[in-house]
């Protein structure tokens, strides 16, 4: 966690709330350009640990932008910086769709609206297939033949095969909770060795 100064409190909420008022597109879109402020500008966090942020918010019940704003939030500030991230998330589409919903009729029928939206999902695409892009980059500096089988065996499933997404989130869960079980179990299991061994 960082020094608790108040002023990134203060930068908190504005960033998540900037962020939260122009995202358009769902829950990546935000990742990716919460990725861009706190990584490469604010420098709170590094690339991987923001990709680890990814994966256990995409993973977590809940919008992926409120789970990112309360780990982010309580990486920076602690449990007061959740409440902030949450609440600097939250408002902006709070607002937003309460004014759509007074107008929806009219938002509906708005030809120019609707051409706006259809432009507006290139660019959607574009920013969540960087984050895509990222996740697997960082699968693949990792070196490990199960993870990136993992990957790939999960896109097949999800893509050609057409598995539930949340069936192949626990099963590589499951995958991963026993990988560190028996990590952790040989790790102690040396460590019993190395203190039975003779010494000289």
């Amino acid at each position: 966690m960082k020094e608790k100064n108040p002023k990134i409190l203060w930068t908190l909420f504005k960033t998540m709330f900037v962020l939260s008022a122009c995202t358009f597109g769902g829950g990546f879109v935000i990742v990716s350009l919460m990725k861009k402020k706190f990584v490469e500008e604010l420098k709170w966090l590094e690339e991987d640990e923001m990709l680890d942020i990814t994966a256990i918010t995409q993973s977590s019940p809940g919008p992926l932008p409120i789970n990112a704003s309360v780990i982010i939030g309580y990486r920076m500030y602690g449990i007061v910086g959740s409440l902030v991230a949450i609440l600097g998330t939250a408002i902006p589409p709070m607002v937003i769709i309460s004014i759509i919903c007074v107008f929806y009729t009219q938002f509906r029928t708005n030809r120019i609206i609707a051409i706006a939206l259809q432009v507006m999902r290139a660019g959607v695409a574009a920013v969540i297939l960087d984050v895509t892009i990222g996740l697997a980059q960082n699968i693949l500096k990792t070196k490990s033949a199960l993870h990136i089988a993992l990957m790939v065996i999960a896109f097949v499933a999800a893509v050609f095969l057409k598995v539930s997404a949340i069936l192949i989130i626990l099963i590589c869960l499951a995958i991963g909770i026993i990988l560190a079980a028996v990590g952790h179990f040989s790790k102690q299991k040396n460590e019993r060795n190395l203190d039975h061994e003779p010494t000289c």
